[in-house]
């Protein structure tokens, strides 16, 4: 099976040994965003989930259209909260980047701490259907 890394400058680097995303076949697995800046490399929305939920979206859209796929794509995401408490915040940020009828499957997950002092976190598997 064909295999690539993927790499934009649309969403930030990645701050450790892997990819922004992986594509295999039609495939697109992008690893979890957090919600930094690509211009600036500075976390956007400190102590505002919602606020870092665009920010990670956003990226993370960025990321799947440099893979040839985009948010309409994703078959499933995983999200990851330092507060359970940020839950309804999330989803109604998350909610407004997917249409009605293509939301892809989903786990969200409850963990001790994210990079960078991160809220949220959202990682993505996506269908490229032969794209670029």
């Amino acid at each position: 099976m064909e295999r690539s890394q993927v790499s934009t400058a649309r969403a930030p680097a990645a701050i450790g040994p892997y990819a922004q995303a992986v594509v295999a076949g039609e495939w697109v697995f992008c690893s979890g965003q957090i919600a930094i800046d690509p211009a600036t490399g500075a976390l956007v929305g400190e102590g505002d989930v919602a606020q870092q939920t665009r920010r990670v979206l956003e990226n993370l859209a960025a990321v799947l259209e440099a893979a040839g796929s985009g948010l309409a794509e994703a078959v499933k995401t995983t999200v990851y909260l330092v507060d359970m408490q940020d839950f309804a915040a999330v989803n109604e940020v998350y909610g407004s980047f997917f249409a009605a009828g293509s939301v892809p499957a989903r786990a969200t997950v409850a963990v001790a701490a994210l990079p960078r002092g991160a809220r949220v976190e959202i990682d993505a598997i996506a269908w490229r259907g032969g794209g670029a």
